[in-house]
């Protein structure tokens, strides 16, 4: 992302500005291919030509009530601590039932977190793909290098991830404004071409195609909901903005240049019927088609940076929550803590698009494949908002019905119509989430098994702390040692190790615990705990938040307050390296044996991701088997 959290009362030029390019990058693409797509069903299935006015009614009125209404009015209020996104959400939900984890709850959040990787798959490919070949209306014969340019395109805007896209993202505002300026004046220019469209703007015209229509509609609303992709964004890129930039945004500028684009693209078509094999850019008068081609590819690269940027923000807060390994997270900003790169995710991606782009090489195959993830972690977000709406804000459910069911009824059409897009590519992204959610599922649960045998197998702190009060074997060595561990009930198997083999301890020793909290950030003052078990020993728990880097030593530096110092130069940190051995204790699955030692030894170093000072580690191996 290419901004530091912001109040949420806050509201200037220059956020409203930001937000163009980051939060609207997607849904401002969008008018590309919806429109062109929906026609095309429309014509396969021998609607009339006055279709044309049902469906700009769809996507005008689609956008009403999915964008307008259930994420600018209704979930941007649904904030946590000012943070959107699914796995806020899901959060602020179980904050709101409290009690135990609910892992239903969670569940539904991992569906959703994966169906939108899914989903940051497929924005990227379809984007440029679209834009790129508006050089076909100006370049005759240019067909043949749609893919070839769209895969350079695609592949130079990954290799940019690793040095950071601070320096050029401050121009990603205002290029979108000139992009939404562009697209309200074309779409201005055309309405009078045939003013029958105006008719769009009522909403029964949409209500009358699908009753007219049938189950011949489920076709064309596959694609009339291309024009909402990307709506997630408004509420994921919240705590970057704030809520009155990101509404006004699209209050003032995105809502009025979709709408008179599609108002536009629907009257040129009705004028001309010729113009739907590609209406948005035969909008442009043929003076422009060049220059508006080259605009609409330098959208769609800012798009997909905003996909990408959002892919490692989701993915880095499923570290912090323990649903992922540790994943190497690179800081690409020294200004902007929310500027990461994390080259795994990254690699995956790049392949995902590159595939994507060689396996579909058109934009209008690769609508087949588009939607079914997006309606999906819609209807999801839909499903935890009644949570949030029920038990955090107390409405009752006569309400939470009269506001959530018409739009959860529209979600679920929509997701019924991009069904029939299953074997046309719609099973990529869900194949892709379906994986995700296996190796979230697998993770957790190797990490509860392991953690169980390392618990019953181990002794207890205070029972450690108890016999080393009359151990007279064992030498006391000045200094700090600080032991992670995911249990600091139990005795560390880094400390066991240190005593059995160097038979010494430290005078100072705290036990120390990284947890993950449920809100995006933790106030510096209670983010460290620490209590006293013994002499000489104490129990810490260092908390960080969900869009937080977990800088241990930096934590604990500031534990002064607490009367505890941490000299740097005099602290040593002990770490258990763990080698796992699959199918000596049959604890799991074969299979998910394999996969969770795979992603454990794909972790990153915990040096790093603690960012612990690495001249003061020490590491200790440990056999487990599994």
């Amino acid at each position: 992302m290419s901004a530091e959290p912001h109040r949420q009362d806050r509201l200037t030029a220059a956020l409203v500005l930001s937000c163009l390019g980051v939060v609207y990058g997607d849904i401002g693409t969008s008018p590309l291919y919806a429109l062109r797509e929906s026609l095309i069903h429309a014509h396969e299935e021998g609607m009339a030509e006055t279709a044309v006015i049902g469906i700009v009614s769809l996507l005008v009125w689609t956008v009403v009530l999915i964008v307008s209404v259930k994420y600018v009015l209704l979930i941007l209020r649904a904030d946590n601590n000012g943070e959107g996104g699914t796995l806020s959400l899901v959060a602020k939900a179980h904050g709101a039932i409290g009690g135990k984890p609910k892992w239903w709850l969670y569940g539904t959040g991992i569906v959703g977190v994966s169906l939108f990787f899914g989903d940051s798959m497929i924005t990227p490919a379809i984007s440029v793909l679209s834009a790129v070949e508006g050089l076909e209306l100006v370049i005759p014969g240019f067909d043949r290098w749609v893919v070839p340019i769209t895969l350079g395109i695609v592949i130079t805007l990954f290799a940019v991830q690793r040095s950071g896209t601070a320096a050029v993202s401050r121009l990603f505002g205002p290029i979108m404004l000139v992009w939404f300026a562009t697209l309200a004046i074309l779409g201005l220019s055309h309405i009078m071409d045939d003013a029958r469209i105006i008719q769009a703007l009522n909403p029964l015209n949409a209500l009358n195609f699908l009753l007219q229509n049938g189950f011949g509609a489920l076709p064309v609303l596959g694609s009339v909901f291309l024009a909402v992709t990307g709506a997630e964004a408004l509420y994921a890129d919240m705590g970057h903005f704030g809520r009155k930039a990101i509404r006004t945004a699209w209050t003032a500028l995105v809502w009025p240049a979709l709408t008179l684009s599609y108002l536009g693209q629907g009257a040129m078509v009705l004028a001309r019927p010729e113009t739907a094999a590609n209406p948005f850019f035969l909008m442009a008068p043929s003076w422009f088609t060049l220059p508006l081609v080259l605009l609409a590819t330098v959208a769609t690269v800012i798009a997909s940076q905003a996909v990408i940027s959002g892919a490692f923000s989701v993915a880095a807060q499923a570290v912090q929550l323990g649903l992922l390994p540790r994943l190497t997270i690179n800081h690409t900003s020294a200004t902007h803590s929310g500027q990461i790169y994390l080259p795994r995710v990254n690699t995956i991606l790049m392949i995902g698009v590159v595939a994507l782009v060689i396996g579909f090489g058109s934009s209008e195959r690769l609508a087949n494949a588009y939607g079914l993830a997006v309606t999906g972690d819609m209807v999801i977000t839909s499903l935890l908002a009644i949570v949030v709406f029920r038990f955090a804000w107390k409405w009752s459910w006569p309400m939470v019905a009269l506001i959530m069911t018409p739009i959860l009824a529209v979600e679920l059409v929509f997701l019924s119509a991009q069904v029939l897009k299953f074997f046309d590519g719609g099973w990529i992204p869900l194949v892709f989430a379906a994986l995700t959610v296996t190796m979230m599922v697998v993770w957790i649960r190797g990490s509860q098994v392991v953690q169980a045998k390392l618990s019953n197998e181990a002794i207890a702190l205070t029972t450690l702390v108890e016999q080393m009060e009359k151990s007279e074997s064992v030498t006391r060595v000045p200094g700090t040692a600080v032991f992670l561990t995911a249990d600091p009930m139990i005795a560390p198997a880094a400390l066991m190790h240190n005593l059995k083999h160097n038979r010494v301890l430290h005078e100072r020793n705290y036990v120390l615990k990284v947890i993950p909290a449920t809100t995006p950030r933790v106030d510096p003052e209670t983010r460290v705990q620490i209590e006293e078990v013994g002499p000489g020993f104490w129990r810490v728990a260092v908390r960080f938040g969900y869009m937080e880097q977990p800088a241990v030593a930096k934590a604990l530096g500031e534990a002064r307050l607490a009367g505890h110092k941490f000299d740097i130069m005099k602290t040593s940190y002990f770490l258990n390296h763990r080698n796992l051995r699959v199918g000596k204790a049959n604890l799991m699955p074969l299979w998910a044996a394999r996969l969770y030692v795979s992603l454990f030894r794909s972790s990153s170093d915990p040096t790093e991701f603690y960012r612990l000072p690495s001249n003061r580690v020490i590491e200790l191996g440990q056999q487990i088997n599994i």
